[in-house]
């Protein structure tokens, strides 16, 4: 069996796609950012069809 010298682990590539932790929060942060846009939304169409005030 070969051993791989500095140069040949240095040219290693990985899989196609690596999520990582921060992305993966990044993108549910988006999501609930979203969610939250709709609910006030959501909340404001009610308020005006059923004429209800804080």
């Amino acid at each position: 069996m070969d051993k791989l010298n500095n140069n040949q682990l240095n040219n290693i590539v990985g899989g196609s796609i690596s999520l990582t932790g921060s992305l993966v929060s990044a993108f549910v942060n988006g999501i609930e950012a979203i969610m939250d846009v709709g609910r006030s939304l959501g909340t404001a169409i009610r308020r005006l069809v059923y004429g209800y005030k804080c």
